[in-house]
């Protein structure tokens, strides 16, 4: 629900918008929590990733979002959907078990003392929003060190975005007694023009750059299918039903992987995906490309993706339409499928929604194909969209069944720390309106060093070296896009 106030005032020059931030300092009584101007401004067509590339700096908190091509969900009016946020005037970080409900009290504290003002439609259109990110599992639940926090919530100092072909330009700013108004008004405005100025600039901007990479996996792959064997025996003496093991490879290049031409291959060669990349604030990045969404709100309708069953796609048409038979009349597939849908409708359910299920199909990807349910419904108000990921995190397609008992023998059976893999990545605005993906097909990128991991779902009749195959496969496409 939209707690902010906001002012319909268009700001011609840099003397408006001193006038109108220097009143809210004026009257600020509250030391420890000053009011929080947002200030939105509509701008000609841009590519946000263009401004992220140019903008943001390694060492602060950093969010892009993406998402191209919604063709194959006709039930969502959005088409296209970019947006980069650029540092933070207010941040939350915990390890708490409590994370989301933490998250959520944030928000909602920061939107009491936000004022929105500029352009209605700037305002609109995406509006002011906070960036998430969750770790797979608090600190407390893993055996190795955590690079990311449990959870990440950051209200940007920069917000660039273009939704449904409107353009935005969002600039926060906390009115604190210190701020001085004219230095930060130049600051805002010179900033205002030079993002304006990239209108022009084209994505062929990002030069091309030919780098060796040499790979190594974190554990071998024999280990590997001998956790996929262990977990196997496990659910034949029925002490889970379904397990998600995870496959890391360490990759090293000659020079710092390019964090911008990364997302633009990304994005180009998965136009079905989210694309993503968070930064915190000691150079680390968290990128990939994810055909998972694990759940979009957008007045008050739900949309979620039951995402579990998978197979390579095929050479030539026949043998791409033989896999995608096979796939679909796969009883091992089919009921790694239809676990994951009966965790999300009853999970809904307990919320007090009624999902609605639209046929199974398969979600279709240049190198892999999915058995994917899309689930709908509507959220009543007295739900948030972070009860909803609290309840849905970690679903059977990154976890397992039961899924304290799946998380518990991941820790186990997996050699490294997740971090924020197979983990909600997204957004939320004052109106409850959000959008989250499941952190896979991912890497975790420091300097010239990247781990990219990949899963699979191991379920009664899984054979390890299929499962193998598979986690190689998806992390072949990731591979194909660092430089």
């Amino acid at each position: 629900m939209l707690v902010t106030r906001f002012c319909d005032q268009h700001f011609q020059n840099q003397r408006d918008l001193y006038q109108f931030l220097t009143q809210y300092q004026c009257h600020n009584n509250d030391e420890n929590h000053p009011p929080i101007v947002s200030i939105a401004f509509a701008i000609d067509p841009i590519d946000p990733l263009i401004v992220f590339d140019r903008l943001a700096k390694s060492d602060q908190l950093n969010f892009y979002f993406e998402k191209q091509d919604f063709s194959k969900y006709p039930f969502l009016k959005s088409q296209r959907m970019a947006i980069a946020a650029i540092g933070s005037i207010l941040k939350l970080q915990t390890e708490s078990v409590h994370r989301f409900t933490q998250v959520k009290e944030f928000i909602q504290a920061t939107l009491a003392r936000t004022i929105v003002a500029g352009s209605p439609v700037a305002a609109s259109s995406m509006g002011t929003a906070f960036f998430c990110s969750f770790a797979f599992q608090p600190a407390a639940s893993t055996s190795y060190p955590a690079l990311f926090p449990g959870a990440t919530v950051f209200l940007p100092k920069w917000q660039v975005s273009n939704h449904n072909q409107t353009c935005s330009v969002v600039c926060n700013v906390l009115m604190d007694n210190t701020i001085e108004v004219a230095t930060r008004v130049e600051e805002i405005w010179q900033t205002l023009q030079q993002i304006q100025s990239m209108r022009k600039e084209q994505v062929a901007s990002f030069a091309v750059v030919e780098t060796s990479l040499q790979m190594q996996d974190v554990a071998s792959t024999e280990m590997f299918k001998q956790s996929v064997q262990a977990a196997l025996t496990a659910i034949e003496t029925h002490q889970f039903d379904k397990i998600v093991l995870a496959h890391a490879v360490d990759v090293v290049s000659p020079l710092p992987f390019d964090r911008g031409r990364c997302l633009n291959n990304l994005r180009r060669l998965y136009p079905d995906c989210y694309i993503f990349l968070i930064t915190n604030e000691n150079g680390h990045a968290f990128l990939g490309a994810s055909p998972e969404r694990l759940v979009s709100v957008q007045n008050r309708q739900l949309v979620t993706d039951a995402l579990a069953g998978s197979a390579p796609r095929g050479p030539t048409k026949r043998e791409d339409a033989y896999l995608a038979t096979t796939l679909l009349n796969s009883h091992k597939d089919n009921y790694e499928h239809q676990l994951v849908v009966d965790f999300i409708t009853r999970k809904l359910t307990q919320l007090g929604l009624k999902p609605e299920l639209s046929p199974l199909k398969l979600l279709q990807l240049s190198n892999i194909q999915h058995l994917h349910t899309p689930i709908q419904a509507i959220v009543p108000a007295t739900v948030h969209l972070l009860d909803i990921l609290a309840e849905l995190h970690p679903t059977p397609a990154v976890a397992g069944l039961p899924q304290d008992v799946a998380c518990t023998e991941i820790d186990r059976w997996e050699p490294f720390e997740r971090s924020l893999y197979a983990a909600p990545i997204g957004w939320i605005n004052p109106q409850g309106d959000g959008e989250f993906a499941v952190g896979i097909r991912s890497a975790l990128i420091d300097g010239c060093r990247a781990r990219l991991f990949a899963g699979a779902g191991i379920v009664a009749g899984s054979d390890p070296d299929r499962e193998l195959a598979e986690v190689q496969l998806k992390l072949q496409a990731l591979l194909a896009t660092l430089v």
